[in-house]
């Protein structure tokens, strides 16, 4: 006789669709998703799911994709508190006349704390469960990404000059590989090796994160090809392109994520696409700095796995995918003169698969998988802005916005209910962003 006794777990959500991302342009109408532990149980229709399983709770979500949390594979969250100081400027008056300084008066463990939560919030009412990040003071943005509930790769950071942080590349690689093992065993964390730029960083601190990424199996995140002037200068300084430059010191592999990759040759695309790199294609702050356009298009005809980020808020002042899928999809279309050259799917997959691919976490995330941790978003189309809904990939990319999302899980846990923030305080928050502004403002040293 077959048992017919439902499985217990502990979450059954009923949605109006389930985009799974795997298998790539699937929308499955009218399906549920059961978690339990943390984890992907099941996905399956809404009327076999509720015969099959005994759940603790069950959310219905009838007009509602479900989707995987969305992967910012590239962002410096405590620049959050920057958003808006320095605008309309080419990158490197940005840099060095506006961004550097404040940086020199007012980074500090608190400040990244603070400027990391803030983002972690927007991030998280926006659908991103999951963040790369490149800044000072990993650990303390680490604590707060756990204090938010979000899932995270920190980035050990690494420049040549002195900062407050630290004096030199040694002692930006040894406060990091400390942060890394302060933290570790949080199963929310992950870590990158994140030399600055090759602008910034000399040929002997990148052949040592090399053999640190190889020996601690960790990706390389680094800015690369961003602008025009960046690759003039690495021709004159180092008689090499910067990819060129890197591929002779042995960082070309999987592990290596190229962020921006604006400015890239054929014969580059197809070393990218040799070598199984990735690409963390940021095309809002790309358009706001006015570097250029990333060939998105050749770079996925090619097989190069791409992922979407923000970048700082400081150069996009949104911490926003929805913003990032939508512009990603329009943009690539326009440089290679096809309708078809990023459909919704591809755009979606970026967005999520694709990023947690580039971090080496697909295996746990960035798609709706049995076993796979419950990273979820639902965004809802009960807006009249959203009628009629032929198909829901296309409206989660052409048609939707982060303020439509109105449920995130991470782990399975409910950190987004009805568009509310459960995890932090939210007043608390605003009273240190205000007295960061007045900080900021005066360009002083901000006394707590």
């Amino acid at each position: 006789m077959t048992d017919n006794t439902p499985i217990e777990v502990d979450l059954l959500i009923e949605a109006g669709w389930v985009i799974p991302v795997e298998p790539e342009g699937a929308a499955l109408p009218g399906h549920a998703v059961a978690v339990s532990a943390g984890r992907i149980v099941a996905l399956a229709p809404t009327a076999q799911a509720r015969a099959a399983f005994a759940p603790r709770e069950t959310i219905a979500l009838p007009r509602h994709v479900l989707i995987p949390g969305l992967v910012n594979l590239h962002t410096h969250a405590a620049m959050s508190l920057m958003r808006g100081l320095a605008d309309d400027l080419p990158l490197m008056t940005w840099l060095h006349d506006h961004i550097w300084p404040a940086e020199a008066k007012h980074v500090s463990p608190e400040f990244v704390y603070d400027g990391t939560l803030l983002a972690a919030a927007e991030m998280l009412r926006g659908g991103v469960t999951c963040a790369n990040d490149m800044y000072f003071y990993p650990e303390a943005a680490g604590r707060a990404f756990l204090d938010a509930g979000m899932r995270a790769a920190l980035g050990l950071i690494a420049v040549e000059f002195p900062t407050q942080y630290a004096g030199d590349a040694e002692g930006y690689l040894a406060k990091g590989l400390a942060t890394r093992d302060a933290l570790r065993h949080e199963a929310r964390l992950s870590f990158c090796m994140a030399p600055h730029a090759p602008y910034t960083v000399s040929d002997r601190t990148f052949v040592r994160l090399a053999t640190l990424a190889e020996e601690l199996d960790l990706p390389i995140h680094v800015h690369l090809h961003e602008t025009a002037d960046e690759i003039a200068r690495s021709s004159v300084e180092h008689g090499a392109r910067p990819l060129e430059r890197l591929r002779g010191l042995g960082l070309l592999s999987p592990r290596l994520i190229a962020v921006h990759a604006v400015h890239v040759t054929d014969g580059e695309v197809d070393l990218l696409a040799a070598h199984g790199c990735s690409v963390a294609h940021c095309p809002s702050s790309n358009l706001k700095l006015a570097s250029g356009f990333a060939r998105v298009a050749a770079l996925l005809q090619q097989g190069v796995n791409v992922g979407l980020g923000t970048d700082g808020a400081a150069s996009n002042n949104r911490l926003d995918l929805f913003t990032e899928m939508r512009t990603a999809a329009l943009l690539a279309k326009s440089v290679a003169g096809r309708a078809d050259a990023l459909p919704a799917a591809a755009a979606l997959r970026a967005a999520t698969l694709g990023g947690a691919r580039a971090l080496g976490l697909d295996r746990a995330i960035g798609s709706l998988v049995p076993g796979k941790a419950a990273d979820l978003c639902a965004v809802s189309l009960d807006r009249l802005e959203l009628q009629p809904c032929f198909d829901p990939t296309s409206h989660l990319v052409y048609a939707c916005g982060r303020d439509d999302v109105t449920h995130v899980w991470v782990d399975g846990e409910l950190v987004v209910f009805e568009r509310q923030l459960q995890k932090l305080d939210v007043p608390r928050l605003e009273n240190r962003i205000f007295l960061w502004h007045n900080a900021l403002i005066e360009q002083g040293s901000p006394v707590f």
